[in-house]
């Protein structure tokens, strides 16, 4: 354990996190609504500065990071703690045992641990992501600062409910972000997540505002965020705050967690929503969780030639040159793409 940062003392013992958008405050001897921020006597604490508890090395495309230096590999990490409870939480049991009380797990890391395992084992990159890398915000901020200094890039995969604050710390720190958008209506985010839509809109434009590669995912779940409107909204959202050349990841939903009573997303509900994708003006959007579909591939937005050609997670074609698709000529967005 070691003293966290971004907080303030209310007196009485009471503190205020100032981590994310929950803004916890928080009593002597508790924690916050992440369960790995705790008041001890006054003082707020991170108790995953050094507990990682998942790490391995993946492709880059597995984040997903479609324009992001295609076809390298990324050191990824994570500790146990969310400030989300996702009922449909693909990785529950690293991300919400704490929330309820329970034992932080994981094994001992430093700073200069982890960015030795990147460079041992050839990461052109570090990603912090399987949990949500808000809350364990120290050890990325101390990560990432030593991972610059040996040329990597930082790579955030978030849910995007950070504090301004937050986002304002790690600004020069991090490269590029995989950041969820996981519905388009309050109710969503209230019900299903124990969050808010509004911050992660805000953070995704400031997001976009600081420069940092930006994609976007959205895991469609059936009957939940899958309205015809719905989908229009968010590829709206997309095209017209973000730009037209921010890839929008939609992905299929497989009964998870605490919802295991819903079907699989329907292949016509993944083609419905790249279809209001193309229809919004985005000139990117990839079908995910369905190997083997022509979406999953990057077309040039002027020619339709396929420029990068992907085998589920795996680059198997690389037709940019200089930034530009091979055959026409034109612009291919993205970070070293060729």
């Amino acid at each position: 354990m070691r003293e966290a940062k971004l907080w303030e003392a209310l007196g009485g013992g009471k503190v205020q996190c100032r981590l994310c958008n929950h803004f916890c405050r928080i009593d002597d001897g508790e924690r916050g609504r992440c369960g790995v921020r705790e008041n001890q006597a006054g003082t707020l604490l991170t108790l995953v500065y050094d507990r990682v508890a998942a790490a391995n090395l993946d492709p880059v495309e597995k984040k997903p990071l479609y324009h992001f230096l295609p076809g390298t590999q990324t050191f990824s990490f994570g500790t146990p703690g969310c400030n989300f409870s996702c009922s449909f939480c693909q990785n529950a049991s690293l991300s919400q045992p704490p929330r309820a009380g329970g034992r932080i797990a994981g094994h001992p890391a430093t700073p200069e641990s982890l960015l030795a395992a990147a460079l041992e084992c050839g990461a052109a990159s570090i990603s912090y992501t399987y949990s949500e890398p808000t809350v364990f915000f120290e050890l990325v901020q101390d990560t990432a600062q030593l991972a610059h200094e040996k040329g990597l890039k930082n790579i955030l995969v978030s849910n995007g409910f950070m504090s301004r604050l937050c986002l304002d710390e790690l600004a020069g720190l991090v490269d590029a972000a995989n950041i969820d958008l996981k519905a388009f209506t309050e109710e969503f985010y209230r019900e299903r997540c124990g969050g808010k839509l509004a911050p992660v809109l805000e953070n995704l434009s400031r997001i976009r505002a600081l420069g940092w590669w930006l994609e976007v995912t959205t895991l469609l779940i059936p009957g939940l965020n899958d309205s015809d409107g719905e989908l229009r909204d968010i590829a709206g959202f997309i095209a017209r705050e973000l730009g037209p050349d921010t890839p929008w990841h939609v992905s299929r939903f497989h009964p998870q967690y605490r919802l295991q009573d819903l079907p699989p997303t329907p292949l016509a509900s993944l083609e419905r929503a790249a279809a209001a994708g193309s229809a919004a003006g985005l000139r990117y959007v990839y079908v995910g969780n369905v190997p083997g579909n022509d979406h999953g591939h990057t077309f040039c937005p002027s020619c339709g030639q396929v420029v990068i050609r992907r085998l589920g997670f795996a680059v198997t074609a690389l037709e940019v040159k200089d930034g530009r698709c091979a055959r026409c000529g034109e612009v291919i967005a993205g970070v070293g793409l060729g």
